[in-house]
């Protein structure tokens, strides 16, 4: 038989071939996979939306518009920003909760912490009053709640249900009966201390004077647990973590931190403490602000802070020549960018340290000014997930995370109060300082 000879570039198009189609397919398998990971988050957050831990929207409707909110539309805070001094406008709006798969939100009621107990108190107060009005405002998209059953009502309905928590324990004025007021009132946490001690519980952000907690403190854990607000470690020192959870017979919850062992932050949970919650049952609802998630931003804030503090002892009482030599070391030295992928590391590592059951997200949008690219506002939950998935979570772990562990800590915190309806109100004092 006679052979007919192949010419060479016809040869060389068939061996060349195993390798395009190779070439074709690396090509196109981040696509699939992106895909992929898109379909597994959004059917993840159509089954179980987010349950964040954590807005400041009430503080805004403060600071921007001195609680008149008549006028305020809510559908659409895009254009706020000329009510700020930076011109940021707001992160949160309905259409962006929307956007963003949310179905449950922790509204925080803060006031600052320079303030009188007494005047922390009616602060507060207003706050929660501002806030209950403007759910009431949109009762098509908002519903005001405060059990896991309303909760899962609203979401069932397609509203954001909405919850009030406190922001520092300074709200309660060292009073167990303010406390039971303020639950009455609708507070459903309380976060323990803010960036300043209290009188009875040491912050994260300021030098320990109680050791952790009082003991008057750890009635105040002994009493949230009662009538079931849950606690709040958020903002509280190591040790007053571990003495919160040396009393606590419910769930605590971090309603916005990150992890020590991914960011050094004083503001983020040590792993001491992580290993704490699968006996305690709570949950770290995964903070979005940069300085807590990215260790490299982190390390430039304190370099940056060294640098004004050694530009104004170089020139005291010359602003403008500080500003200029800032001005010029932060064009040398830019702000390392915080992406989603940071804030997935700390979710692995709670996942892969104790378990993805204790995990939740509280990203403190509006109480920041911008979260990390790619989830600089309300809108921006879908990117984590689909991040999440990309590494390998299933639609089951993404829904507890999104929602269910929340859902989950509220109830039984409820369940633990029904369990003790018959104690009787704790009424410790706080001792009067000599």
């Amino acid at each position: 038989m006679q052979h007919r000879l192949l010419p060479l570039a016809a040869i060389a198009a068939v061996l060349a071939a195993p390798a395009a189609a190779q070439s074709v397919a690396e090509d196109i398998a981040p696509a699939i996979e992106n895909d992929a990971a898109a379909a597994t988050a959004n059917a993840a957050l159509e089954a179980a939306p987010v349950f964040d831990g954590h807005n400041d929207v009430p503080i805004q409707l403060r600071a921007r518009f001195d609680n008149q909110i008549n006028d305020f539309d809510f559908t659409d805070t895009t254009g706020t920003g000329e009510t700020h001094p930076q011109g940021r406008a707001m992160h949160t709006d309905l259409q962006r909760l929307s956007q963003g798969k949310v179905g449950a939100q922790y509204w925080s009621v803060y006031v600052p912490v320079s303030l009188s107990e007494s005047e922390a108190v009616q602060m507060t107060m207003e706050q929660i009053d501002v806030m209950k009005r403007l759910i009431t405002r949109y009762p098509q998209s908002l519903a005001y709640a405060e059990t896991a059953d309303q909760v899962e009502s609203a979401m069932a309905e397609g509203r954001v249900a909405s919850l009030l928590g406190m922001e520092g324990g300074h709200s309660i004025g060292s009073s167990l009966g303010v406390l039971r007021q303020m639950y009455v009132l609708g507070a459903r946490y309380m976060t323990i201390t803010h960036s300043a001690n209290t009188p009875w519980a040491d912050s994260a952000t300021d030098d320990p004077e109680h050791g952790g907690l009082s003991d008057f403190g750890k009635d105040v854990i002994r009493e949230m647990n009662r009538i079931g607000m849950l606690v709040d470690l958020s903002h509280v020192s190591e040790q007053a973590m571990h003495d919160a959870l040396d009393v606590a017979q419910a769930p605590v919850i971090f309603s916005h931190s990150g992890v020590r062992a991914v960011n050094g932050h004083a503001r983020n949970v040590p792993d001491s403490v992580l290993a704490r919650l699968p006996d305690n049952g709570g949950i770290v609802m995964v903070v979005g602000l940069p300085g807590f998630l990215n260790d490299e931003r982190r390390q430039w804030y304190a370099e940056r802070q060294a640098e004004v503090a050694r530009q104004e002892s170089l020139y005291l009482g010359q602003p403008d020549v500080v500003n200029r030599a800032m001005a010029e070391w932060d064009a040398a030295n830019p702000e390392p960018q915080t992406m989603v992928s940071h804030m997935a590391d700390h979710i692995d590592h709670i996942k892969n340290f104790v378990g993805v059951e204790y995990i939740g997200i509280g990203a403190d949008y509006d109480g920041m000014p911008s979260g990390p690219v790619g989830m600089e506002d309300a809108s921006g939950y879908p990117a984590l997930f689909e991040e999440l998935a990309r590494r390998g979570y299933s639609q089951v772990e993404l829904e507890l995370i999104s929602s269910r562990n929340a859902i989950r800590v509220l109830r039984d915190a409820e369940r633990y109060s029904a369990s003790v309806a018959g104690q009787p109100p704790l009424e410790t004092i706080l001792p009067k300082e000599d």
